[in-house]
């Protein structure tokens, strides 16, 4: 029963968490134009 509970409140913190950041909204600025690196890059 405890880990039932431990699960509800766990489930319940991370809604009230999502439901927070939904609320205040993405922070201002922009995106870089650069693109990002997703490979590693050869040694020789």
């Amino acid at each position: 029963m405890r880990a039932l509970i431990a699960a509800t409140v766990g489930l319940v913190a991370a809604l009230a968490l999502v439901l927070t950041m939904s609320a205040v909204g993405a922070p201002p600025g922009e995106t870089s134009p650069k693109p990002l690196l997703t490979t590693v890059p050869e040694h020789p």
